[in-house]
């Protein structure tokens, strides 16, 4: 019997060994390599999920596919923030069981925050009995483990998780942009916002050492990447639960020192606790974006109340102030619900309200959509349809034409853009992005790709611009 190592990422390095020969067999079998497809739904936290997912399975031995109907192992890691995104899952199932009948090599597995509710992984034991694999959102590193585990029982294998205060570090990932990349800084969410499943389904936060945020980072900038996104459920947070502590605005200031590293960019930040230190951090910082995203969810004090976000109206214009004072050019965006349970005309106000003091870049603007399992789901006064609809029309019509103003005032300049991708619509165009995220295409090839350049701002259309290379 082989001593299986007890240590992480050991363990799983073993495993990794131990599925790339079920893989090779398999393969050998087929009379060809096998494929796999994963399918991310939801948040960045899921995408730089699915990207360890990928590199854990291209490193047994699959090669990835697009064409889901094609794939021999076909991965949903899925979302749970609203309740349709379950419903669609379970349609897609549908038609995975009939492909997993015509293909004897095939897999099917599931993970994500989806997995982590009790009553869903119910349904899926009872009526998707032809699933591989099920795990959640604090068990991603066991990946290879789980596939030896599914090869070795041939039955259906869940390892799910309550909650966890486990970080595995150092296993592969496979990136899907060369030039960026997306860090986890922290997992889990304190704060139970009463409209959001996440702290039930993620877990409590729980933060990466600092050494291990900047060691991955430099590794990264050492492969070519030139920009990063620190990614929690809540930044502002960080650092809280470490044995010596460490505040966010503080691992910038590391991070910050990192040579070769163009770009740094973070989300999300809660209100409540974004600090005055990190303020003065990205006041004087050459390498922070120039681009913020701060939920403010609703401009009514009372509703904020209700949503246990603990802030209120005046705390958050004053924060805004505070931010633009420090950073003039900053662009903001921010994450908008409208037909919150007992929001009256005169909140919804309060919320246009906000929306004309802070003259938002951008938001993301949500119909209010019943969670079940929140403290939200079950509170009186929820709001008729027609009457959200009339609120949500008003709201967006108001951000755009704030939006096509704010967004216009750069025509004209030379900013630094990092090239990300030739242009999906006429491949003479690249698209970039600028430090305060708005997109702009020029004329150029595939070499700019990766590269940080300036380009003259000729016209903006609304949400992005058309320019030169200066």
């Amino acid at each position: 019997m082989t001593n299986i190592p007890v240590q992480e990422p050991e363990r799983q390095y073993y495993y990794i060994e131990k599925a790339k020969e079920y893989v090779q067999k398999a393969a050998k079998e087929a009379g060809r390599p096998l494929t796999f497809c994963v399918t991310t739904f939801g948040c960045q936290m899921n995408a730089r999920d699915s990207e360890k997912l990928v590199g854990i399975l291209e490193k047994i031995g699959y090669q990835e596919e697009t064409v889901e109907e094609k794939a021999d192992f076909v991965i949903y890691n899925t979302c749970t923030v609203r309740e349709n995104a379950n419903m669609r899952v379970y349609g897609r199932l549908g038609q995975l069981k009939r492909m997993k009948k015509k293909n004897p090599h095939m897999l099917i597995g599931l993970c994500g925050c989806m997995m982590q509710e009790p009553h869903v992984v119910e349904k899926l034991k009872t009526s998707y009995k032809f699933v591989d694999i099920i795990f959640g959102t604090h068990n991603i590193y066991k990946f290879a483990e789980l596939i030896v585990t599914r090869y070795e029982s041939q039955r259906m294998v869940i390892d799910i998780w309550k909650d966890t205060d486990k970080i595995v570090e150092d296993l592969p990932s496979e990136r899907k942009f060369a030039f960026k990349s997306g860090v986890n800084i922290m997992f889990g969410c304190n704060n139970f916002c009463s409209y959001c499943i996440v702290p039930y389904v993620r877990g409590r936060e729980r933060s990466r050492n600092p050494k291990d945020i900047i060691r991955e980072i430099e590794r990264l900038v050492a492969d070519g990447v030139v920009e990063v996104m620190l990614l929690g459920q809540n930044v502002n947070s960080y650092g809280k639960n470490l044995e010596e502590p460490m505040s966010f605005a503080q691992l910038l200031e590391e991070i910050e020192k990192i040579e070769g590293l163009e770009r740094i960019r973070f989300m999300t930040s809660h209100p409540k606790d974004l600090s005055d230190d990190l303020i003065a951090v990205m006041k004087k910082s050459k390498k922070i974006c120039k681009h913020l995203h701060l939920p403010v969810q609703s401009g009514s004090t009372e509703i904020l109340k209700k949503m246990n976000r603990r802030y209120t109206k005046e705390q958050y214009l004053e924060l805004v102030q505070k931010i633009k004072t420090a950073v003039p050019d900053i662009s903001l965006t921010t994450d908008i619900i409208v037909g919150f349970p007992g929001e009256t005309e005169e909140d919804f106000l309060e919320t246009m309200d906000v929306i004309k003091k802070v003259r938002y870049d951008s938001a993301f603007t949500f119909i209010y959509s019943k969670r079940t399992g929140t403290p939200a789901a079950t509170m009186e006064n929820q709001i008729p349809e027609d009457v959200v609809k009339d609120r949500f029309d008003r709201l967006l019509k108001e951000v755009q034409d704030i939006s096509a103003e704010v967004c216009g005032v750069h025509e004209g300049t030379v900013q630094s853009v990092l090239v990300e991708s030739i242009n999906d619509h006429d491949d003479s165009l690249v698209t970039g992005r600028m430090s305060n995220n708005l997109l702009v295409h020029f004329p150029g090839n595939e070499n700019l790709i990766g590269k940080i350049v300036n380009v003259h701002l000729k016209e903006c259309k609304g949400f992005y611009y058309l320019g030169e290379m200066d």
